[in-house]
């Protein structure tokens, strides 16, 4: 061991005596190594510690001279000559060890011991170990760090190739297409490509569904289109519908019709102009104020603006604000509400193009048939993503489709796009399979007759012919979306979940519930619904034990295990943290693999796990918001609005799950397909009752349909 000592010390003069005394130690036993690499397993881990500027190769070779140091003495030691001792009768080793051990009988051959300079001492290794560990979670640490700067720095960009004449024209002022073209262009998220070489053109007076995968980059791209990244006509005004209006002390009423920019500015110039006639005398009146201002009058009649209040109005009382919360200040509503506001005031000022993403998250099924009835008659060019199938065949002209970083169109609606699709693909697979089979029929011929002379000529001709065949590509589909909720736990017995005669209330004022009664069990499969502000997602907190009834009784199995899904999921999860450490703070104590697997259930798969969540979609968000939910196990699941920001192919997959669980499922949705596809049944939330509504979902759209008719 002082060759490997020395060996030691001259190449890594920094090695201290304790790390020195535990490699030593740990190639005393030289049996134990074949070649380098066994060494390098044994040790490495610890040089590599201590010269942490070297390579894993110059270790390496460091292991081949410890190893050669450690059999040279090992082979001059099996040279010295050793004792035999003749035994007279048969020995009990395990006597003989314990009459040792307390200093009785003569040393033997079986209990020869290895001097204790030669035993790897623990308290060293336990050290160099804690070193190891520690480097390890600083290095881990670094890159999560550097992962978590990334994500939360990624910008998005976009570049494209301008058409001069048209600038030119559009500088000018002489500009007057309605029509939108943007061409060969390009689109990133840091350095994910989302689209290239892609070109989008938007008839004027056509609406477009716009449709595609969660972090593809429908919304990235409408970003692109309102911030002025993608460069179009600047006389076509454009109004992205993002972001929820700012809360002030605007009334709900005044701030729809402060959107229309022209008639506040004629509105405003009235004022101005007025005060200024009523502050001169009547004989000494400047003739051109009062010229200006019967061309104001004249251009507010023209815009209609007397009847601006009516229209705001009728828009607001549509997207479900009653007469009292017209009247009411921005700052007193909700988040929702006033994403309704904004939608509010891109109806009324009705630009050139209108961008929606996800208009229907916030909004009730009575809103959403409003909805539709109203962008029906859209005069403009609108483009909409969405991932309501049946809205998007009730108000879509076209359909813009964006996967494998290509924007495909399609007339027609969404059911019509849907089977174009699907023809296409099936008839590319066709083609793709074909051409195979020509490809391989040829390469067949010229293997078989490649080397006879006779037919040298037809061969060089076949091969010719194949080289100018175009590139065989394999048809592109998206992956399949698969969600699995957790599918191990026991049947519990009815009801396991239960109201009797509840009552629940803020203010006694204004009940929310009045004495109702209901009850679920593991073959549950109900649907909740109703209008904003009806108590749905209070009834959801009354049963997971949030909201405490007023009167009355919450029955819950002892063995129930919730799993709660907000509609505001996302408001839960830390921006700055990685998916895998938002369920690692929730649920301590796994290892990384456990949380990958988690994740992995409901598609949050590779880099996607290692992203800052900022950086998700918010349909990659809602993915780790129900890899949370599932952590734990549930055998009952509560979800509210689980549709909000997903894609139409990743509802379908959550329709699938939920029909595969073997729990009870009780949701809030207005996705009329996910409902149909999977609740039994259909609760009606109104009045401060709770009730089942006989006809389901098509007998609740018939009276809420009426209603609205009997409205107009």
């Amino acid at each position: 061991m002082a060759a490997c000592g020395v060996i030691l010390t001259s190449t890594l003069p920094a090695i201290d005596g304790d790390l020195l005394n535990y490699v030593t130690g740990v190639l005393e036993d030289a049996d134990e190594f074949n070649n380098a690499n066994d060494v390098y397993e044994a040790v490495g881990g610890v040089l590599h510690e201590v010269a942490q500027d070297k390579e894993t190769d110059e270790i390496l070779k460091l292991c081949e001279k410890l190893l050669k140091a450690v059999k040279v003495g090992t082979d001059q030691g099996s040279n010295a000559s050793t004792s035999m001792i003749l035994l007279d009768a048969p020995v009990h080793i395990g006597a003989r060890l314990e009459a040792e051990e307390h200093g009785e009988g003569d040393a033997s051959i079986w209990m020869v011991k290895k001097d204790n300079s030669m035993l790897v001492n623990k308290k060293k290794l336990e050290k160099a170990e804690a070193k190891i560990k520690a480097k390890q979670e600083r290095r881990a640490q670094k890159e999560v760090t550097t992962t978590k700067q990334t994500g939360s720095t990624i910008t998005a960009s976009a570049s494209q190739a301008v058409n001069r004449k048209e600038q030119k024209m559009d500088e000018s002022g002489n500009s007057r297409a309605t029509d939108i073209r943007i061409e060969n262009f390009d689109v990133a998220f840091g350095d994910k490509v989302l689209l290239k070489e892609a070109n989008l053109t938007l008839t004027f007076g056509r609406r477009y569904g716009f449709c595609g995968r969660n972090g593809a980059g429908k919304s990235t791209l409408l970003k692109m289109i309102s911030s002025g990244e993608l460069r179009i006509q600047s006389h076509i005004s454009i109004l992205h519908v993002e972001q929820e209006v700012i809360g002030d002390e605007t009334i709900a009423l005044d701030s729809v019709l402060e959107s229309d920019v022209l008639r506040e500015k004629l509105l405003k110039e009235e004022r101005q102009l007025i005060e200024k006639l009523n502050a001169t005398s009547p004989g000494g009146a400047d003739p051109t104020v009062s010229s200006r201002l019967s061309q104001v009058y004249a251009s507010l009649e023209e815009i209609e603006a007397d009847k601006a209040p009516a229209k705001a109005g009728m828009i607001l009382a549509g997207l479900g604000f009653s007469q009292d919360m017209q009247k009411m200040k921005t700052r007193e509503f909700s988040g929702g509400w006033r994403m309704r506001l904004a939608l509010a005031r891109a109806l009324f000022s009705k630009p050139d193009l209108l961008l929606l993403d996800e208009p229907t998250n916030m909004l009730d099924i009575k809103a959403i048939l409003w909805l539709e009835s109203y962008l029906q008659n859209w005069p403009s060019t609108l483009l909409v993503v969405s991932h309501d199938k049946n809205f998007l065949d009730v108000v879509s002209t076209d359909i813009l489709y964006l996967h494998s970083k290509t924007l495909d169109a399609f007339k027609g609606d969404y059911e019509t796009f849907f089977k174009t699709k699907t023809e296409r693909l099936s008839n590319q697979q066709k083609e793709f399979e074909a051409q195979k089979q020509f490809r391989e029929h040829v390469q067949g011929f010229i293997n078989r007759f490649r080397y006879n002379a006779n037919r040298a000529a037809l061969v060089q001709s076949k091969i010719k012919m194949l080289d100018k065949l175009p590139v065989l590509k394999p048809v592109e589909r998206d992956p399949d979306v698969i969600l699995k909720f957790p599918a191990e736990f026991e049947k519990l017995s009815p009801p396991i979940l239960q109201l009797d005669e509840v009552e629940f209330y803020y203010t006694k004022e204004k009940p929310i519930f009045k004495k109702i009664d209901i009850s679920a069990n593991m073959e549950s499969r109900t649907c909740i619904v109703g209008e904003n502000g009806s108590g749905k997602t209070t009834l959801l907190k009354i049963l997971i034990g949030e909201h405490h009834p007023v009167a009355g009784v919450l029955h819950k199995h002892r063995n129930l295990r919730v799993g709660y899904f907000s509609q505001h999921h996302v408001d839960q999860l830390d921006m700055d943290q990685t998916p895998i450490e938002v369920v690692a703070s929730r649920f301590p104590g796994h290892t990384v693999e456990r949380y990958r697997h988690q994740l992995g259930s409901f598609g949050v798969t590779g880099e996607l796990a290692t992203r800052s969540v900022a950086s998700l979609s918010g349909g990659q968000k809602s993915r780790v918001a129900f890899a949370l939910m599932c952590m734990g196990n549930p055998n009952f699941l509560i979800l509210d609005e689980p549709t909000n920001h997903l894609d139409i192919e990743t509802v379908e997959a959550l329709g699938k799950a939920i029909n595969a669980f073997k729990g009870g499922v009780m949701l809030v949705s207005h996705d009329e397909s996910l409902i149909r596809m999977t609740c039994k049944e259909l609760w009606v939330c109104a009045n401060g009752e709770v009730t089942s509504m006989e006809g389901g979902l098509d007998e609740y759209k018939r009276i809420v349909e009426a209603e609205f008719a009997a409205q107009k």
